[in-house]
């Protein structure tokens, strides 16, 4: 077992972990999406109206759907299905009525899951200078030797990796963080894995394929930076995989301790 995965179990198992996770993912509920007036007419009057196309139509533009249905993503894609399949229409519509116009309007507004905010939010924590020093920009970066944290969303950090890292991985996925440390830079993906199953064993296993990319550069040290679920004494697979594992994969709270280790 890598020593910052063992020092991250023993910090989630031992230790007030989630308090001090606080101050990295502070999970605040946003306030509700605003939805554009005229869009919201628009629904409401195709609710009234008994206007089944229209409501559907008009609902796909919103960024939240009010129900889960699995045609809903192909129907975003080729909204001229709508035209042609007038039974999903009705049975979709026949759902989403069921909810009232009320309870329509709250699906549609409600806030953003909290585990869709956990970029920002690392990023957010890097950036108020948590690891000793503040992230620079591009040109700083680049033509300076000394520790440094390249400022900048995932697109920026995965186009630097490509270019002068020789770093890139076959999906094409962003990159969460960054580094310089004493000539090693170290390239992260920083999740929170709040539970086991669906998204979040895919947001793991995501990490564990940017943690085994190869960069060109023989400089580069991958690392995955998670939290959460999977440092929890168990015989379920994140655990067993994490403390099965030489790589580094480390809490954000170790983050500052193993880049200064280099």
């Amino acid at each position: 077992m890598n020593y910052f995965t063992k020092l991250s179990i023993d910090l989630a198992n031992q230790r007030n972990y989630l308090d001090q996770l606080f101050s990295v993912y502070p999970l605040i509920p946003d306030s509700i999406r605003d939805i554009d007036e005229t869009k919201w007419n628009s629904i409401e009057t195709a609710y009234n109206n008994n206007d089944n196309e229209t409501l559907l139509r008009s609902l796909l533009e919103l960024d939240l759907f009010p129900i889960k249905d699995g045609y809903i993503p192909y129907l975003r894609k080729d909204k001229k299905a709508i035209d042609r399949n007038p039974s999903t229409v009705n049975r979709i519509c026949g759902r989403i009525r069921e909810l009232g116009i009320d309870k329509l309007y709250e699906r549609c507004s409600e806030p953003k899951e909290t585990n869709r905010q956990m970029g920002p939010l690392f990023r957010r924590w890097i950036e108020n200078g948590t690891l000793g020093i503040f992230p620079v920009e591009k040109e700083i970066f680049h033509n300076t030797a000394g520790n440094a944290i390249l400022k900048g969303g995932d697109t920026l950090l995965k186009e630097y990796a490509k270019e002068y890292l020789g770093y890139e991985r076959e999906d094409n996925k962003g990159i969460d963080f960054l580094a310089r440390f004493n000539g090693k830079y170290v390239i992260g993906e920083a999740k929170f894995i709040s539970d086991e199953g669906g998204h979040q064993n895919d947001q793991f296993l995501d990490a564990m394929t940017a943690l085994k990319t190869k960069a060109k550069n023989t400089n580069v040290i991958n690392i995955a930076i998670l939290d959460g679920v999977l440092y929890i004494h168990s015989k379920r697979k994140m655990y067993k995989m994490t403390s099965s594992s030489d790589l580094p994969i480390l809490s954000a709270l170790l983050l500052r301790d193993y880049l200064y280790s280099l």
